[in-house]
């Protein structure tokens, strides 16, 4: 690298900022206060490694919390060193877990085809362990059982380190079913999310050789929102970077993160992790970045204050060189009614006076609860406005539905897959019939894709239910036979939309509701569209089986709008979901005790702190305009309760907010007057090619297969099928609308 094109790297960076770019040696640990420009320095960092310091892009692991900030980080390394950057990993704790377990899999007796289970898709199947177990499912709630197996995997917790813990009966049921479960998942060749690290961290730890095999590739590792870190993600990097004293060379180490904004604890984040790093790496440099780039001095200087309250945690003062700005604004309202009304009309207020529009503006609160009556009160003023938070893409059904055919094709062990389609839609395969068919199963000690495809001799199961499941076999291996064909995912998803029968079912209908569920379908295709134009990874080959691990690995986080982004909408989001957000104006709401910081944390001193963290982060996603409210009393279950203000409030000095009377009810002719945005309409993927005519005896050509002879043909129009024999390769049964064929 020049001597000129490194003084662009540093160039804009203050003093700490430049230390952590060019720091080299021992493990360093980036105290990054909010809005510091913690990103600026991980991407530089990289940067001046590929650049200055002649590290391979290879050598160099990153690590972030969400796919969304990979690859940003991916992005901004690019445009400062080029196509180079393409050779890094640079993913989620996930995504890097998936790569090594791809190639590692099959020593923990995996196929590197598993399948990846959703939150969702484990509960399914911890219930149907639970039923198979005979247990009361109403008295033993899946969900908290599922939770409790998840802490446990977050812990390295296996089933047998489980039992000798267990404390109660309901976790000693817990233990027995986090057993049956995890010999479920195996049988069905599939992991759930917390596997994907646990399992990694577990071939690292067993395997030397392969431990050994990506030390010696990663020299580098760096890693976003340390504080936000469970034990599972702290021993993964502890394996891939190695003890001080093990006598092998150490890859060097760079974390960034800020313990102040650790708000994660109810999701297995130890804060731990960051507040000890020196005793884990004795020889770490710590870099304290206070300079923020964000907000006014006033609202640093609130946010300061209280945070300062926290005990244990390493002292640092935000400061900001834009200037006090204007003071925080602070309102008593009488109810949450009033509080909300009060919003609306300071949102129109701004607007007219040109200070803020609706799209720089949102709106923070402690639960999802406190939403509904700000919607109501946007609703009613045609403020346009989005709640961020609810029923997200991928977790609605249909898109649920359609994931789950073709995680069948890809494979087809995938019972809980299997379970969810088989009847979807209707097709008159009643339960009794497939729990016939898995009493068969179990019986003759074979799989439930086994035993649907042996339905003919399943004892005492109807005519009718054994036509149905036929035709539902012929349809999966149908389609199968795409897969194999290295189909590409978007036609796929095509013939799986047309040839289930999902998208007929649903454009039949006359429910409003089912109109938008069709668009959802077809967007799925789009996002397959978008994946096949999208950049592969260095020797990856597009297929179905990696576009849904891409799909799987969407962050809950990714879905998140810009701040600056909203088309004139107003945002509503929960602190938690705040986070990595900044906004030129924030609404900081419910500041009573008892609603925030919320009632569960009250008399514990530990979770008073997570929650002043969490007021620290709210505080500090304003950039220029803060206001906090209260409400004198709110409604709980119908009748009034009156709560104190927080304790929050008091924290922050009488200097820097003033504190509004009272107001009027708002004045509806202030208030913005705006349709709803409505977002564009988007592409609905590639039409599949039309439908070839062949008959018997003709000779063809495939695409994947070669040369072939025609022995059958079956069906009409797109739902017609030809076997066709490739001699070596064997029969192939091909669906003609989908099938790259040409007649010689």
């Amino acid at each position: 690298m020049s001597a000129k094109s490194f003084k662009s790297l540093i160039d804009g960076l203050n003093p700490q900022q430049q230390a952590a770019v060019i720091h080299e040696g021992s493990p360093l640990l980036v105290v990054a206060g909010a809005g510091s420009g913690k990103t600026r320095v991980l991407t530089r960092r990289i940067a001046y490694l590929l650049g200055e310091r002649g590290v391979n892009p290879y050598e160099v692991l990153a690590i972030t919390f969400t796919n969304k900030a990979a690859a940003e980080m991916k992005e901004r390394v690019a445009d400062l060193v080029g196509d180079r950057a393409k050779a890094m990993w640079v993913s989620t704790f996930h995504s890097a877990c998936v790569r090594i377990l791809r190639q590692e899999a099959s020593k923990i007796g995996y196929s590197n085809s598993f399948t990846i289970y959703d939150s969702s898709d484990s509960l399914r199947l911890i219930t149907l362990v639970m039923k198979d177990m005979n247990l009361d499912i109403k008295r033993y709630a899946p969900r908290a059982v599922a939770g409790l197996i998840s802490q446990a995997k977050n812990e390295l917790q296996g089933p047998a380190d489980f039992v000798q813990s267990a404390d109660n009966q309901f976790n000693e049921i817990v233990a027995e079913v986090f057993a049956h479960y995890q010999k479920r998942l195996a049988s069905a060749n599939a992991m759930d999310f917390d596997d994907l690290i646990g399992r990694t961290v577990e071939i690292l730890q067993r395997y030397p050789e392969s431990r050994q095999r990506y030390r010696s590739r990663f020299r580098h590792v760096l890693v976003d929102e340390y504080q936000d870190t469970n034990h599972a993600q702290y021993m993964l990097i502890k394996e891939l970077v190695g003890t001080e004293g093990e006598g092998i060379p150490l890859a060097e180490l760079c974390v960034v993160g800020d313990a102040d904004q650790s708000i994660y604890a109810f999701r297995g984040a130890n804060i731990r992790n960051i507040l000890q790093f020196e005793a884990d790496y004795p020889s770490a440099k710590i870099l304290l970045l206070e300079q923020n780039y964000r907000s006014t001095q006033n609202i640093l200087t609130a946010a300061n204050a209280v945070i300062s309250n926290n005990e244990g945690r390493k002292a640092k003062n935000l400061w900001s060189e834009s200037g006090s700005g204007s003071k925080i604004t602070g309102y008593v309202a009488e109810s949450e009614h009033d509080e909300a009304d009060h919003i609306v009309s300071e949102i129109g207020r701004l607007r007219k006076e040109s200070l803020s529009q609706p799209g720089d503006t949102a709106i923070f609160y402690r639960t999802n609860a406190q939403s509904r009556v700000f919607e109501e009160v946007f609703l009613r003023s045609a403020i346009p406005y989005k709640v961020v938070g609810g029923v997200r893409f991928y977790e609605r059904k249909e898109v649920k539905d359609f994931l789950a055919y073709l995680r069948v094709l890809v494979n087809s062990e995938d019972e809980i897959s299997l379970r969810r389609i088989i009847n979807t839609p209707k097709r008159g395969i009643g339960d009794r019939a497939l729990d016939t068919v898995d009493l068969f199963a179990k019986d003759s000690g074979i799989s439930f894709w086994s035993a649907l495809n042996r339905a003919a001799e399943v004892p005492s199961i109807p005519t009718r239910s054994i036509a149905a499941i036929n035709d539902f076999v012929h349809l999966i291996t149908s389609l199968t036979f795409l897969v194999e064909a290295k189909t590409r995912p978007s036609i796929i998803a095509q013939a799986v939309l047309e040839q289930s029968g999902l998208l007929h079912e649903l454009e039949k209908s006359d429910d409003l509701q089912d109109e938008s569920r069709v668009e959802n379908l077809q967007e799925l295709v789009s996002v397959a569209v978008e994946y096949e134009e999208g950049e592969v990874e260095e020797g990856e080959e597009i297929s179905l089986l990696d576009f849904l691990e891409n799909v799987s690995l969407v962050a809950d986080s990714d879905q998140i709008p810009e701040g600056e982004d909203h088309g004139g909408v107003v945002t509503l989001m929960t602190l938690h979901t705040a986070k990595g957000l900044e906004f030129p104006t924030v609404f900081l709401t419910g500041m009573e005790e008892g609603i925030f910081p919320h009632s569960r944390t009250l008399g514990d001193p530990k979770e008073i702190e997570e929650e002043r963290r969490l007021a620290y982060v709210g505080l500090t996603r304003a950039r220029t305009r803060l206001f906090i409210s209260r409400s004198e009393y709110r409604s709980s279950w119908g009748a009034p309760t009156y709560n104190p203000a927080s304790r929050f409030l008091a924290e922050i000095p009488d200097d820097v907010i003033e504190w509004n009377e009272r107001a009027p009810a708002p004045s509806r002719a202030s208030i913005l007057k705006t349709s709803h945005f409505t977002p564009a309409p988007r592409a609905t993927g590639r039409k599949a090619s039309s439908t070839m005519v062949l008959n018997v005896g003709d000779r063809v050509s495939h695409d994947t297969f070669g040369l072939g002879s025609v022995i059958a043909v079956i069906g009409e129009g797109d739902r017609a099928e030809a076997t066709i024999n490739f001699g070596s390769l064997g029969e192939k049964r091909l669906l003609l609308r989908y099938a790259p064929v040409e007649k010689l």
